[in-house]
């Protein structure tokens, strides 16, 4: 994954040049001739919003231009991410498990069923249909963007968080898992336009 246009996904080298601290200038696309990453200059908080919002040129920025893995320690971040997922996922069936009158031990065991059988026929059915509907081949470094994709763009299960602090229906999970779904979408969609030239 290199440097990419948020706009037309273009492949570009450089995003910005810097004259001095403090002073740089945006670089254009050569293909569509837009600035190739406004939000280099943006906030934060303004990214997330547009993450919300679902836009696909946010996604490219955080996919391509940010988590870039000529600067990041890629394999360190996989587990990282994987392991802050697996949480969220367990914390979802806990709450919901921890409502029903069973044991611990047979709470945690069908916690642990779910979250761990449940994501990887998740991921293995995704990966089939990625193969079948694309009818493209995916190559290890292919299939590390993706899985990449997939954790980054669950960001809403950050929101079960105050679901352990105030009562909320479980209906609020079913809302979560399907903004996380379409969150899935978007992100997929701005991701696979690189490599299938949409």
């Amino acid at each position: 994954m290199g440097y990419q246009c948020v706009r037309c996904s273009f492949p570009i080298k450089s995003l910005y040049v810097q004259y001095s601290p403090g002073n740089i200038r945006l670089m254009k696309c050569e293909k569509c001739k837009a600035v190739a990453d406004e939000y280099i200059e943006c906030e934060i908080m303004i990214l997330m919003i547009d993450l919300m919002l679902h836009k696909q040129k946010a996604y490219r920025h955080l996919l391509y231009n940010v988590l870039n893995q000529q600067t990041l320690k890629f394999e360190g971040l996989h587990w990282k991410l994987a392991i802050i997922y697996f949480i969220f996922d367990a914390c979802i069936h806990l709450y919901v498990e921890a409502r029903n009158s069973s044991s611990l031990v047979s709470t945690c065991c069908k916690v642990f069923m779910y979250v761990v059988f449940g994501n990887i026929m998740f991921l293995l059915t995704f990966f089939i249909m990625v193969k079948i509907f694309l009818n493209a081949s995916i190559n290890i470094s292919r299939f590390n963007d993706l899985l990449l994709t997939i954790m980054i763009s669950c960001y809403f299960k950050i929101f079960l968080i105050a679901m352990m602090v105030w009562e909320f229906p479980t209906s609020v999970i079913f809302i979560i898992e399907l903004f996380c779904l379409s969150s899935n979408a978007v992100a997929l969609n701005a991701a696979c336009q690189h490599c299938c030239g949409k």
